[in-house]
């Protein structure tokens, strides 16, 4: 395993190339339902800079962890042309996927520790973004941070299909978010505020627990078990409100009331720390349930770059500066 700066595509930058260790070994496994940290690496990482990091897996493999829409790119050599970890030409990288595979996350240790969680589904993930632009809401709000002078980190937690309350059908779209919430959210290195919007595919797949009909009451419930998991962890949490959509696979009356209930209830209760009204900033005023027609991606529910970057802006910075 390596990990170098990018120079271009799979190309490392020229004198860059670190060798990753694992308890000092060069060579490691993982146990099913696993997870290993890697030995601290002495480089440092500039604000927005890209990295390459190259794993070398020397036989077949099992079901693999793997974030099934990064719309970003991965590039893969030809199996049995043995370990390209070292080389520094990407010229033996022959093939592409827009997915990542068992690399979870890069901790960077920085001079500021507070870092901030962007916690949801497709919509923070990045779905139907331009690929490898980095034009999601949370790219683009960690662009705001860093041009104010607030360079705070900004995790993405992201993950498309993901739910509330339940488990998706889908293994890749992963566990409800209640399960996930510690892992990916709270236990992250110096987490100070999570930032949630989550709910959409709840309402969109009726899916209430233990298979019963969803209501707007059971997904609020789902919200203040969040927050208590995050208060509990003496992190601050903020409420994003749904966003609009028209989609046709999504969208009924009866949907639609849900989801202006648990708004209502996110703008006015209180419970939440602070709230970004991502459903005022991006519907149409013309048609409040839908998406605005510059913001919309085509499919009616996803923003396009334009409707990430509206999404960050509608961030009141000193909700996560204070």
């Amino acid at each position: 395993m390596s990990i170098t700066y990018q120079a271009d595509g799979a190309t490392a930058a020229a004198g860059s190339l670190h060798t990753v260790t694992v308890s000092r070994a060069t060579s490691f496994i993982l146990a099913a339902g696993t997870e290993a940290f890697s030995d601290p690496i002495p480089m440092q990482v500039k604000a927005g800079q890209n990295l390459l990091i190259s794993l070398y897996l020397p036989n077949k493999t099992s079901s693999a962890t793997w974030h099934s829409d990064a719309f970003d790119t991965t590039y893969l050599s030809d199996a049995g042309t043995g370990d390209h970890t070292n080389d520094i030409d990407g010229g033996r990288y022959t093939r592409t996927t827009t997915s990542w595979y068992y690399l979870s996350g890069v901790d960077v240790l920085a001079s500021n520790h507070s870092t901030i969680v962007a916690f949801g589904d497709s919509i923070t993930d990045g779905y139907n973004t331009p690929k490898g632009a980095y034009a999601r809401w949370p790219d683009d709000l960690a662009r705001r941070l860093a041009d104010s002078r607030h360079p705070i980190a900004v995790v993405d937690a992201g993950l498309g299909g993901n739910r509330v309350l339940t488990d998706a059908p889908n293994i890749w779209q992963g566990f409800s978010a209640i399960k996930r919430f510690a892992h990916d959210a709270l236990d992250l290195p110096g987490v100070k505020t999570v930032i949630l919007m989550e709910g959409i595919n709840d309402i969109g797949n009726d899916a209430g627990p233990s298979g019963a009909p969803l209501t707007a009451q059971d997904l609020i419930g789902g919200y203040k078990h969040l927050i208590k998991q995050a208060h509990d962890a003496r992190v601050r949490i903020i409420g994003g409100t749904l966003l609009p959509n028209s989609s046709a696979s999504y969208y009924t009356e009866s949907r639609e009331a849900i989801r202006q209930a648990c708004n209502q209830w996110i703008r006015t209760s209180g419970a939440f720390d602070g709230v970004v009204d991502f459903d005022q900033a991006m519907r149409d005023p013309a048609h409040p349930t839908s998406l605005r027609p510059s913001y919309d991606s085509g499919d009616h529910l996803h923003p396009n770059a334009a409707g990430m970057q509206a999404m960050a802006n509608a961030i009141d910075l000193q909700l996560l500066t204070k």
